[in-house]
């Protein structure tokens, strides 16, 4: 099956858009297939921190989703069919349909999506469907889908994120975490939040 989406630009939070959009149709599959771009594997060896992971890597062991990647070049191929497919297909018909922008490409995308399913979708050799049910709060499937870093808090409670310095409220829980590691969670509408063991902080 494929899954479509269209966004401003090509990120990680487009892709956790789109791969929600996905689970809340289908529940969650076992493998997600995909090119190597870098959203979803790590493409500089030096890079450090995040176990080896991407964001989207990471969302998707969270979730219990193995990625598979196109390496050979059959299977890049493959990819890189459905593209061109896309490319024309896609556009010639919402071209028909007089769509020009993004919130009317989105709603005309989920009918598109169910014929081009239906007349692409190659038989699996096994019958049934192995997608298992997403049982998720909306609210951890939220903290999932998110960007997650470390950050370090300073003497003075502070911390720097995105070329900023944040400063943390002082209260009982946040005297002790200087000189200690805090997770940051960056979210797809621009709220930052900063939790220590899961606890929200000011």
């Amino acid at each position: 099956m494929v899954q479509l989406c269209f966004a401003a630009s090509e990120s990680a939070f487009s892709y956790f858009g789109a791969l929600q959009g996905y689970l809340e149709a289908h529940g969650r599959p076992i493998a997600l297939y995909s090119d190597k771009h870098s959203v979803f594997r790590v493409t500089r060896p030096e890079a450090k921190g995040g176990q080896g992971m991407t964001q989207f890597g990471r969302a998707l062991s969270e979730l219990n989703i193995e990625i598979l990647f196109a390496n050979s070049s059959q299977a890049k191929g493959r990819v890189e069919r459905v593209n061109r497919t896309l490319q024309d297909r896609l556009v010639k018909e919402m071209r028909l349909a007089g769509i020009s922008g993004i919130a009317a490409g989105n709603a005309f995308l989920p009918g598109f999506m169910e014929r081009f399913n239906t007349r692409f979708a190659i038989t699996p050799a096994l019958p049934g469907d192995l997608h298992r049910p997403l049982n998720l709060a909306p609210e951890r499937l939220r903290d999932i889908l998110c960007w997650r870093e470390q950050r370090y808090v300073s003497g003075q409670l502070a911390l720097s994120y995105e070329r900023k310095r944040v400063m943390l409220r002082e209260t009982d829980v946040t005297r002790g975490l200087a000189g200690q590691y805090v997770d940051t969670y960056a979210f797809a509408d621009g709220r930052l939040e900063v939790r220590w063991k899961g606890i929200s902080l000011s």
